[in-house]
């Protein structure tokens, strides 16, 4: 087993130079000083108190009511919610709701172009004014290797299966919805992956909760990272199995589970589990750490436990050649009992698949709730995939997916670097495209995303219940087609707004005002 090293005093958590790991493997969790979860704490109280007094005001008429209330006739009935359980929407969140499920208007690139809404009653309502903010900087879509774009030559083979197949399927893949594009598709991953099959899904989301429960349920035993996405909660939860959560790549916690389950068996019965089965991710997408896949490995071969990963944000984005986290350890795919994925971020489309033996997809194949009920993926969609994917292998007779794999490492450690020089607080490993940005206190939220806006950049920003309510935050996603200028750009206002905003909570960084210089592009030839 690898022990941790310790860097920084635990600034940097991480281990290197020997085995499992063929590579510096080093993540940033610092803490904050005490008194910014102090204030942290006093914010959520105020505002807490303020929303006792307006609720107060507003049952005595002083203040509008905007919110739903029960009718008059069913007083008597159970309430359909309760209303504490809206306290915080009602209070807080709408303090801070307009900088959420902003309209844009284009491609989702690099750059995008929003739809400008104001509102007159404390974002109670929002209206349009008709203006466009044009060339708003996109720090926050999932479009890691630049494939969401609307270039002609780029989309010409999507416009011809468009044109031959049209816009839908209209069944599932068990009827009449299995088309000779899913086959090619399904055969390009399986090759892409380096496993024996592969099948896809038409939702990625769908892809975990639909799936898991056809390969657990009663009597069986799921081990779940405490971060896991939703869809690997729900999906854990829908199949009746046994569930117990570990600490974030915590090794020791997991390796207790495993334990405790091999020795003690099932509740009261005490007879062994029917199938343990280890859920994770590649990378998280809030915390952006990456999976500690080598020891889970060695554990899950050590007990005789079952692998499932889920790389929706890894496929793509790491790796020498975007393969994913198995090949950034540089591990074989065998290793893994069940390869998820989704075509949602580095693919520029939609939909998941599930990949690995011939007999797991061949079970999924009649088994999958998904391809029982759900319809099938859309040719335009599938043919989006194949273009991005044969780009990625080189199938297309240029190096452009390989370039497009490098510039976003590039990309990415240089914006990770600037920000720790600069002295914010940021999480997750150095090779992670997803780059949480600590904001910790309340207020602090909406007056973040709205000055970037102001300065026509585009972000992300996530508070609780999402995340730990001291641990409010912004969250960049690095693509490969952002430029070094809009980089830059963003820097800049970053470390202007950190100094406004008293946001450089980081008492390991190198400088407070560093100077932003050009490197030396990588460019290989077509």
């Amino acid at each position: 087993m690898v022990t941790a090293t310790k860097l920084s005093n635990n600034q940097k958590n991480g281990v290197s130079n020997g085995t499992p790991y063929k590579k510096t493997f080093i993540e940033h969790f610092e803490q904050a000083p005490m008194y910014v979860a102090v204030f942290t704490f006093v914010g959520f109280a105020v505002g807490t108190i303020f929303g006792y007094l307006r609720d107060f005001m507003r049952a005595w008429g002083l203040e509008k009511r905007n919110i739903a209330t029960e009718r008059a006739q069913q007083k008597d009935f159970v309430p359909l919610y309760q209303d504490f359980e809206n306290f915080y929407t009602r209070n807080l969140y709408l303090r801070i709701r307009d900088n959420w499920n902003r309209p844009i208007c284009s491609v989702p690139g690099p750059q995008f172009d929003l739809m400008e809404r104001v509102t007159d009653d404390y974002n109670w309502t929002f209206r349009f004014t008709g203006r466009t903010i044009k060339n708003v900087i996109n720090m926050g879509s999932y479009n890691y290797l630049g494939f969401a774009e609307t270039d002609v030559n780029a989309l010409k083979t999507v416009t011809i299966e468009l044109e031959k197949y049209g816009t839908g399927v209209c069944s599932t893949r068990q009827e009449m919805g299995t088309l000779d594009k899913h086959v090619e598709l399904e055969k390009l991953v399986a090759t892409f992956l380096g496993v024996e099959d592969a099948m896809v899904f038409g939702m990625g989301f769908a892809t975990n909760s639909m799936n898991i429960p056809a390969l657990v349920g009663k009597g069986c035993l799921i081990l779940s990272d405490e971060l896991n996405h939703t869809s690997l909660v729900l999906g854990a939860r829908l199949s009746g199995a046994t569930i117990r959560i570990f600490k974030h790549n915590n090794m020791q916690s997991l390796e207790k589970l495993l334990r405790d389950a091999i020795i003690y068996g099932q509740p009261r019965t005490h007879r062994a589990w029917r199938k343990i089965i280890i859920l994770v991710e590649g990378i998280y997408s809030m915390e952006g750490s990456i999976v500690r896949l080598p020891e889970i490995v060695s554990l899950k071969n050590k007990y005789k436990a079952y692998l499932y990963l889920d790389e929706a944000h890894s496929i793509g984005a790491v790796g020498a050649t975007g393969r994913g986290v198995v090949e950034y350890f540089g591990m074989s795919p065998d290793d893994i009992d069940v390869l998820m994925g989704t075509f949602t971020k580095s693919f520029g489309a939609a939909g998941g698949y599930i990949a690995g033996k011939k007999g797991l997809v061949d079970f999924l194949r009649t088994h999958s709730h998904s391809a029982v009920y759900a319809t099938s993926m859309c040719p335009p969609v599938a043919e989006q995939i194949i273009r991005a994917m044969k780009c990625l292998m080189g199938l297309d007779g240029t190096t452009q997916g390989l370039q497009r794999v490098r510039q976003l490492e590039k990309n990415t450690r240089y914006f990770r670097r600037k920000l720790h020089e600069m002295g914010f607080i940021i999480y997750g490993n150095d090779d992670s495209p997803v780059v949480p940005l600590l904001l910790y206190m309340p207020g602090k939220i909406g007056a973040f995303a709205r000055r970037m806006l102001e300065r026509n950049i585009g972000v992300v920003v996530v508070g609780f219940p999402a995340t730990p309510i001291t641990e409010s935050r912004a969250r960049f996603c690095v693509s490969a087609a952002h430029t070094r200028e809009m980089l830059d750009t963003v820097l800049n206002a970053l470390d202007e707004l950190g100094d406004f905003l008293h946001l450089k909570y980081s008492r390991y960084s190198k400088s407070a005002h560093p100077e932003l210089y050009e490197e030396s592009r990588l460019e290989l030839e077509d």
